[in-house]
């Protein structure tokens, strides 16, 4: 029997993905680089920020600026966000199911403290969690287990008892690699073979989550 339910951010609830890209193609045309294309993109899903500073030096080179890059990117995605949380389609519906039937809730994300807690203000959905985890509180970014393993002593729940709601491959190899079940709502990319036969089960969007809790528990 499932007890909690771990939900991923970016791309899982919040249509942020597509923002951050198009930030990135505007800062990278300005300093000159105009092949920053969605598939090269599409390596940063799911990591955090150490993971995605990498892409950039891998494809780029050690002398990219990345600080100036990374600052400039998110003090403008923030700003966009600042003015409207864009929700994905089915997250209003499965929360209020999931706090209705008694589900602990938790939010673990790549992303830092500062960035998630002003992101679920403004999306107004804050009341319905019973806690978070961030990547800037973690030693290690997914796809390592460790913010879904936390996430889980952090309700009290064992791996078992977990739900972990995902968009990205790293995701669903973070909730593999810690045994816990875990179910694809792609955003961006479709999960290569390799990774979605990993993944519990793929859905179209969040409300298929509900006939899933619904049918299998």
């Amino acid at each position: 029997m499932k007890k909690a339910i771990i939900f991923d951010m970016d791309g899982l609830m919040i249509d942020s993905e597509r923002v951050t890209y198009q930030e990135y193609v505007k800062k990278l045309h300005m300093l000159g680089h105009d092949d920053f294309t969605e598939d090269l993109y599409k390596h940063c899903l799911g990591k955090n920020k150490a993971g995605i500073c990498k892409v950039f030096t891998d494809h780029y080179g050690d002398n990219f600026p990345m600080k100036e890059v990374w600052d400039d990117v998110h003090v403008w995605i923030d700003e966009s966000l600042r003015n409207h949380v864009p929700k994905k389609d089915g997250l209003d519906e499965l929360l209020q199911y999931l706090k209705t039937h008694g589900y602990k809730t938790i939010v673990a994300t790549s992303s830092a403290r500062v960035r998630v807690d002003e992101i679920l203000k403004n999306a107004e959905i804050v009341d319905y969690f019973d806690d978070s985890i961030c990547g800037d509180e973690v030693k290690h970014g997914k796809p390592d287990p460790e913010i879904f393993l936390t996430a889980c002593q952090k309700l009290g729940v064992t791996p078992d008892e977990a739900l972990v709601l995902e968009d990205s491959e790293a995701g669903i190899l973070a909730a593999y690699n810690g045994r816990i079940d875990v179910i694809c709502v792609p955003d961006m990319k479709y999960p290569e073979p390799d990774y979605a036969s990993k993944a519990t089960k793929i859905v179209d969007s969040l409300k298929d989550v509900i006939d899933y809790l619904e049918s299998s528990f």
